[in-house]
C-alpha cells in the first residue's frame, strides 16, 4: 500500500467532524509530499528542529502541529509558522508562547495537554492544575494565545477498556471546560486524542482530532 492509498483509506473512514493530523516525524520530505499531493495539509512533528527544516521545504499552505513535548526555550523557533501546539503542559510554557505571539503580532493556537494515562512517562496537567491555570489572572491576561481545546494520550496498553476509560475521562473534562465562559483566549472546540492503534476508539469517545503516523507512512 502506498502512502496515498493509506491516507485516502483512513480519511474515508473518518467522520466529517474529525481532523486528521498526519504524524510525519522522522519521515523525509518526499514522503510528506506524497501525502500532501493526496490532499493532506495537517502534519504533526515532535521535534522543533526537524519541523522547522520541513516547514522551510514544504508548500506554505501546509499546517504544522507541534505534538511533542515543547521546551520554553524552543518556542521562538516555531512561533512564526506553527498552526497548533498540542502539548502545552504548564503556565510557564503558555506564558512564553504568549510572549512570542506578541513578538510576532499573532495569536498562537494551543491545546492544553491533560495527563490521563496511568504511566508516569506522559506529560500533562492534572485536573486541578488545568482548572487552576484557566482560572488564573495570568491566563486571563494573555492576548496572543487561543486555547482551542485539550489533548491527551492514553496508556500504552493492550487493555482497550482501560484506554476507553481514559478517553472518556478526558471527554468529561473537555465538556466541563466547554461549560466555562468563552473568552478571547479560550474557545474549546478541539479534543485531540487517538493515534494509529486507538483512533477509532478515540472517535467513539468524542475525539475531534486524531494523530496518525504509522498507519499512513508505515513502520520503520
Amino acid at each position: 500500500m502506498s502512502i496515498q492509498n493509506n491516507l485516502l483509506e483512513i480519511k474515508a473512514s473518518l467522520p466529517s467532524n474529525v481532523t486528521l493530523v498526519a504524524v510525519s516525524k522522522t519521515w523525509p520530505v518526499d514522503d510528506l509530499m506524497e501525502a500532501y499531493n493526496a490532499g493532506q495539509r495537517f502534519f504533526g512533528e515532535n521535534k522543533v528542529q526537524e519541523m522547522t527544516q520541513k516547514w522551510e521545504q514544504m508548500p506554505k499552505d501546509t499546517e504544522w502541529h507541534m505534538i511533542g513535548h515543547l521546551q520554553t526555550n524552543k518556542v521562538k523557533y516555531i512561533a512564526p509558522y506553527v498552526s497548533l501546539i498540542h502539548s502545552v503542559d504548564s503556565l510557564k510554557l503558555l506564558t512564553e508562547i504568549n510572549r512570542q505571539g506578541q513578538r510576532y503580532r499573532k495569536i498562537i493556537n494551543c491545546l492544553l495537554q491533560v495527563h490521563i494515562a496511568e504511566e508516569d512517562t506522559k506529560f500533562g496537567l492534572d485536573e486541578n492544575e488545568l482548572y487552576a491555570l484557566l482560572a488564573s489572572e495570568e491566563f486571563n491576561a494573555m492576548e496572543n494565545i487561543n486555547v482551542t481545546g485539550l489533548m491527551g494520550m492514553a496508556t500504552f496498553t493492550e487493555d482497550m477498556q482501560q484506554v476507553k476509560r481514559e478517553f472518556m475521562h478526558l471527554k468529561s473534562i473537555f465538556e466541563e471546560v466547554r461549560q466555562q465562559p468563552q473568552t478571547l483566549n479560550l474557545k474549546p472546540k478541539t479534543l485531540s486524542m487517538g493515534m494509529s492503534g486507538d483512533y477509532r476508539l478515540a472517535i467513539e469517545c468524542g475525539s475531534t482530532m486524531v494523530r496518525i503516523g504509522s498507519s499512513i507512512f508505515g513502520t520503520r
